[in-house]
């Protein structure tokens, strides 16, 4: 039996520690009693949910640092953003409790020393940086990634935000002038993966560049709390990516023929629920892609099912309705589910001098699968250049 975690070094949450809102007093339940069996260190990045009450609880638990003081904000903002709980010292005391294990604790520091940093290794270096909620990296932290992209080692770098997600580019600006991807692509910095948080699904772009290098860009983002729809993905081609080569997880028809029963079940509509195989074909119908699993049997895709589609977001001719742009992307919140398939997935990095692994795993709930989870996709990238 596979204990999930069993002979990592480390753990790293790659943005939104604790959502919604990210208070202190929410990391009792929601951090410290999830992981109390993870026998090794967590560090963290901070998500645009993470800054919703100033950064102040991920602040006082990562860093230790002192509790913030409320900035004053005037105007319509002061009066309609969320005011940081004060933190209650003595519930996080004993919160802390629940991972006090010395194997849970960095080696020669007590807490990680800021929202970003980087985690050295003979064959890697590791770069974590805090995108905030505007997505924009001030003077201060691109001056330091600046210096700490000149070491000579390759590089994974960590990002609150994925700078390639839902088939689009979405570069992290700097404040003074270019954008995070502009250091990753460097061949001086040699970066080799670039992953993200933010997104609850998982995605991976293998991007090739001018001179002949492929840069991994990843989205690991699932492992929390509601998933965001995959079918409404459209066939993959940005920046040369194809299609073929493209991976995500849950897999475009998963995600539909879910999608559509819990939409069935909730609005009493069950002409709209769409079996596996249905899904699956109608995605690979509308995406032209190599399919990942054949359906077994014949599939007849009748207009009912086109319509049942095309009202989840994941038809799109001869009429797209904003279902991706609306629906999932603001409302998904109040279609979380508390049942399996949870369609959760957790990244697993290895590394030796030579080869950098990254391998994703679901986790969907189902019994036996939580204790060992399926892979569902698996790269490897040799260091040796």
């Amino acid at each position: 039996m596979l204990k999930v975690g069993s002979g990592t070094s480390f753990a790293i949450i790659a943005s939104d520690v604790i959502y919604p809102t990210g208070s202190g007093n929410e990391y009792g339940d929601k951090f410290f009693r999830p992981y109390q069996d993870y026998d090794a260190p967590i560090y963290a990045i901070p998500g645009n949910h993470d800054w919703y009450d100033g950064l102040g609880g991920f602040m006082r638990v990562f860093c230790d640092a002192p509790p913030l003081k409320p900035v004053p904000d005037k105007g319509l903002r002061g009066l309609l953003w969320r005011k940081p709980d004060p933190i209650d010292e003595e519930r996080l005391a004993e919160a802390r409790k629940l991972r006090g294990r010395p194997s849970q604790q960095a080696e020669g520091q007590a807490a990680q020393p800021g929202p970003y940093w980087a985690i050295e290794s003979e064959s890697l270096l590791i770069v974590g940086v805090d995108t905030g909620i505007g997505n924009v990296i001030d003077r201060d932290q691109t001056e330091w990634l600046r210096r700490v992209s000149r070491d000579p080692r390759p590089k994974i770098l960590v990002t609150g935000k994925p700078i390639y997600t839902g088939n689009e580019y979405k570069p992290s600006p700097l404040e003074d002038g270019g954008t995070i991807d502009d250091i990753v692509r460097d061949p001086a910095h040699r970066y080799v993966a670039a992953i993200g948080g933010d997104v609850h699904n998982y995605q991976r772009y293998p991007v090739r560049l001018g001179d002949g290098r492929v840069i991994q860009y990843v989205v690991s983002g699932g492992g929390g709390a509601f998933m965001h729809a995959t079918h409404t993905i459209e066939r993959v081609d940005v920046n040369g990516v194809h299609e073929d080569d493209f991976k995500c997880y849950p897999l475009r028809g998963d995600s539909l023929s879910f999608y559509s029963q819990l939409y069935a079940r909730r609005l009493r509509m069950p002409w709209l629920y769409l079996t596996p195989a249905e899904a699956a074909c109608i995605m690979n119908e509308r995406i032209k892609n190599a399919p990942v699993r054949t359906p077994t049997g014949p599939v007849r895709i009748t207009r009912r099912m086109r319509w049942a589609a095309r009202l989840l977001g994941a038809w799109t001719w001869p009429l797209r309705l904003p279902v991706d742009r609306m629906f999932h992307r603001y409302l998904s919140e109040l279609s979380d589910w508390d049942t399996p398939p949870f369609f959760k997935q957790f990244l697993h990095v290895s590394v030796t001098p030579q080869e950098l692994t990254l391998r994703c795993f679901a986790a969907t709930g189902c019994l036996g699968q939580e204790l060992n989870p399926p892979l569902e996709d698996e790269v490897r990238i040799s260091l040796a250049f």
